[in-house]
């Protein structure tokens, strides 16, 4: 069972695809993207040009610690392999984005939102379709996808940061998901930019990046603001108070909430500086609901990443994320490339 969402290439497109690509090299002509959310899945059929020809989801079923997921998965590829009349040597493989850390071998040690403990996924989903399989870390994975087909189109070093309830982030070296030993690289979120912090991030550890620049991060920074200050302010009627509210108040020319966001593009452009010090990359992708602010929040963010940066480094653009929620299956279909 799976629900329908943008057939993108019909059947006669497919074929005429299949007829100029089947000379030109050894790749297949298909690859599948998955990314694996906690109440859905998203999966995606692409060429290997990087044309999507069609996308669709099934539910996640999480009970008896998710057993069904991959099976779930495997099933919904066959069935679509089988209905548009494709041989499985003409595709390339399939590629899986996690919440959870990824290690290179595609194993993951937990997945606190599919109660999954230890999996070894790239083999198991290999196992259970008969194709070639990839696994990582869903940040790291959107992150591959707005590298080639995004914001960042054609670039081999990226840094992609998402800003949501928390801050994710993904980092691609020399068109590489860097996943590091234990899965947990581009876990930017969780690094250290306050050592005076008293209070405890989600993780345990205490002044994360995600304490002050995710969408929880910005109302606890606004409400500490409000509650030092006597200054008048829209956001004083909002109950609750929200990020988009001090966002939509920034951009009004409410003058705290402006002052509450240049001290959130301080924490962050700072962070991103350090970041672009180790990586030099092509370009910073920022995503995440926040993100949707636009220019406003990129511009609270340069002002103070060019402060920071190396030189080198200073010019390095800043871009919103394009691709929205595609971007997991994208990233995914690329690792199979």
């Amino acid at each position: 069972m799976y629900r329908q969402i943008s057939p993108v290439r019909e059947t006669a497109d497919l074929q005429k695809y299949q007829k100029n690509r089947k000379d030109e090299s050894e790749m297949g002509l298909y690859c599948f993207g998955i990314d694996v959310g906690g109440t859905s899945v998203k999966c995606g059929l692409f060429q290997t040009d990087g044309v999507l020809v069609e996308k669709w989801e099934i539910p996640t079923r999480t009970e008896n610690q998710g057993e069904q997921i991959l099976p779930d998965i495997a099933e919904s590829i066959l069935n679509k392999i089988k209905e548009k009349n494709l041989k499985k040597e003409e595709v390339e493989g399939v590629g899986i984005g996690i919440p959870g850390p990824v290690n290179e071998k595609g194993e993951v040690a937990c997945a606190v939102n599919l109660y999954w403990g230890f999996k070894a996924v790239a083999k198991e989903l290999g196992e259970l379709t008969g194709l070639s399989a990839k696994a990582g870390n869903d940040a790291n994975v959107a992150a591959l996808g707005e590298a080639w087909k995004g914001a960042a189109a054609g670039a081999r070093n990226v840094i992609l940061i998402t800003l949501g309830t928390g801050v994710g982030g993904g980092i691609i070296v020399n068109g590489q998901i860097v996943s590091g030993f234990h899965g947990a690289g581009g876990e930017v979120g969780h690094a250290n930019i306050n050592h005076e912090e008293t209070e405890a991030c989600n993780c345990g550890n205490r002044g994360c990046l995600e304490q002050y620049t995710s969408a929880t991060g910005i109302v606890r920074v606004a409400k500490k603001m409000l509650a030092a200050t006597d200054e008048a302010s829209t956001l004083r009627d909002a109950d609750p108070l929200t990020a988009k509210d001090v966002l939509d108040a920034m951009k009004a020319g409410d003058a705290l909430a402006v002052k509450i966001m240049d001290e959130v593009g301080e924490q962050l452009g700072g962070a991103l500086a350090v970041f672009a010090a180790v990586v030099d990359p092509e370009a910073i992708v920022i995503g995440g609901g926040v993100s949707k602010a636009g220019q406003p929040l990129l511009d609270c963010i340069e002002k103070h990443y060019k402060k920071y940066a190396f030189s080198l480094c200073k010019d390095t653009p800043i871009t919103i994320a394009t691709l929205g929620n595609d971007a997991g299956i994208y990233g995914a279909a690329k690792m199979v490339l």
